[in-house]
């Protein structure tokens, strides 16, 4: 059973979807959002499996929403205009289901949300997401040709590309097929920090904090990069770097 919440600015697209939800009882409609700021609020405070999601809505768009998120869940968007749709795919969405929406795109969406899932459980039971890992552990990193055992003290950031994430140690920037999400379940808590959608860092690296605009925190890193934390994680980053 999957929770999804519905975001979308108009009454009557929330019930025609909710209507043909009903035929898909492997969804559960735990709520509705009619603008971005409710649509964050709600997914903080419902955890939903799964967002329907419309692009142009009053104030922020869909996507602007997702950007404020520090963790997303499965998006599946829902809109009248299909010049988005390339832009749906680079922010990793499921599906794009032009409006109106047909029963059978949304069986479509749902295969897909389903073997995304198999995939990530079969990751996981061939042990690519097993145990923590500490400071001293070192991973095998393969990019192309080259390879590296990197102590992960050394891994000074890790950056969300789609469904890859960068790694950033010494020089080297190679990619891993790994999403952030998932690097952040493995890695200690007390020493790599989710800084925002995109970013994990190594709060061993970081040489300067500064104040940011809109409550939010700008780090410097020891390899040159300035990495912003929101608003929301930087709460959290002061807890736990005070006393």
């Amino acid at each position: 059973m999957y929770k999804a919440l519905i975001i979308d600015d108009e009454r009557l697209a929330r019930n025609e979807l909710k209507k043909l939800l009903a035929d898909f009882p492997e969804v559960d409609i735990i709520g509705e959002a009619a603008n971005a700021k409710e649509g964050i609020e709600k997914i903080e405070s419902l955890n939903p499996d799964l967002i329907f999601l419309d692009i142009q809505m009053p104030g922020k768009t869909g996507f602007d929403m997702l950007q404020e998120l520090d963790k997303a869940p499965h998006v599946i968007f829902t809109t009248a205009y299909d010049e988005f749709a390339l832009k749906a795919f680079e922010v990793n969405a499921l599906d794009y289901l032009m409006k109106p929406v047909e029963p059978k795109r949304i069986g479509d969406a749902l295969h897909k949300l389903k073997l995304a899932e198999e995939k990530e459980m079969a990751a996981s039971l061939t042990g690519v997401n097993r145990g923590m890992l500490s400071e001293n552990d070192q991973v095998f990193v393969k990019d192309g040709e080259r390879c590296w055992f990197v102590k992960l003290a050394d891994v000074r950031l890790f950056e969300s590309v789609g469904n890859y994430a960068k790694v950033f140690f010494g020089t080297n920037k190679p990619l891993i097929l790994k999403s952030l999400n998932a690097l952040e379940e493995r890695l200690d808590e007390r020493v790599f920090f989710r800084a925002n959608r995109k970013h994990i860092v190594n709060l061993r690296m970081i040489e300067k904090v500064e104040t940011f605009f809109n409550g939010g925190l700008l780090l410097d890193l020891k390899g040159g990069e300035k990495i912003e934390v929101s608003r929301r994680q930087a709460v959290r980053f002061k807890e736990m770097m005070s006393l």
